[in-house]
């Protein structure tokens, strides 16, 4: 593992559009972000949909440039701005290039549908597996099975589901395989965006709980994008607010929601729920979060005068 001296992530005046060959002007889904994320530490992105968290966790993935064909085509970039992970600046990197190839071997991504994206053809070890045979065919595979097993049992999932196909399991049983995906390489960094989309209520907690307990062991960074405030409360250690596609609120939760500047974040903290208990500042160990039906991120207000924004092109 290659060691990094500093932060883990830093954001310095990032922007981020949105550009399609159809379309006509740019769409700026991130302006002007700076933030830090510390060795070992967890940080909660939240904010609606459409706010640019989505967008600024793909962009610490590694994971712009080109996507979709057709008409739904678009590409995403950096056009202001810097963005240096795991202390390699990330403006500017091709796709094909190198740097980025090394980088992206250091970081886990776990997006939004990550569990959709599970191939039905493969069976739940291999799913796991896969990460390593792309960078090495020839990776010894009874070391890699003991790698998937140590996985599979650190999210709480049986060791024969190794041998069922990725279908024949439930929502919450996928997106736990997707996390140990994720994870197989031993990530220096995991970004995780809404590591419990999907999940029916009453398993969430076992997905998050699994990250929570992963990441204590293991000592990695982790960004993890998230709409529910008490769920982001219980598992990171400080919170970034993104409205509009800018950063309204960053510090540690108490900080954020005791003082409220933007009106977006007065209305956060105005309608959150009661304290649950958090993770201390720099520990790794997480309270339990709370199950919830709803989103506990409020809708950003609209300033008098305006009506509703447009809607971005981003899974937010």
């Amino acid at each position: 593992m290659i060691a990094v001296n500093g932060p883990a992530v830093v954001a310095d005046d990032v922007s981020i559009e949105y550009r399609s060959p159809r379309a006509g002007e740019p769409i700026r889904a991130v302006d002007g972000v700076s933030l830090t994320l510390r060795q070992g530490e967890i940080l909660a992105v939240l904010g609606e949909s459409g706010s640019g968290k989505s967008t600024l966790a793909a962009a610490i993935a590694g994971q712009l440039g080109a996507h979709g064909e057709g008409e739904g085509a678009y590409r995403r970039q950096i056009i202001g701005g810097e963005l240096t992970v795991l202390g390699q600046k990330t403006r500017g990197l091709r796709a094909t290039s190198r740097k980025l190839d090394r980088l992206s071997g250091r970081i886990g991504y776990l997006p939004q549908d990550a569990a959709d994206r599970l191939s039905p053809d493969l069976t739940v070890g291999e799913a796991v597996a896969e990460p390593i045979y792309v960078r090495d065919r020839r990776f010894d595979r009874k070391e890699a099975g003991l790698m998937v097993a140590r996985l599979l049992d650190a999210v709480h999932l049986p060791l024969g589901s190794m041998r069922l196909n990725t279908w024949e399991l439930s929502s919450g049983q996928r997106q736990r395989v997707a996390l140990a995906r994720a994870l197989i390489l031993e990530p220096q960094l995991l970004v995780a965006d809404e590591p419990a989309r999907g999940v029916d209520v009453l398993v969430r907690q076992s997905v998050l709980e699994a990250l929570a307990n992963l990441q204590q062991g293991r000592q990695f960074s982790a960004v993890v994008v998230s709409s529910d405030l008490r769920e982001a409360r219980a598992l990171a250690d400080r919170v970034a607010v993104m409205a509009d596609g800018l950063l309204v609120g960053l510090g540690t939760f108490d900080e954020v929601l005791d003082n409220p500047v933007d009106p977006y974040v007065k209305t956060l903290a105005a309608t959150a729920a009661r304290p649950v208990k958090r993770r201390p500042a720099g520990s790794g160990a997480a309270g339990a979060p709370a199950a919830a039906r709803r989103s506990s991120a409020p809708r950003r207000p609209l300033a008098a005068g305006t009506g509703p924004r447009t809607d971005r092109q981003e899974n937010v």
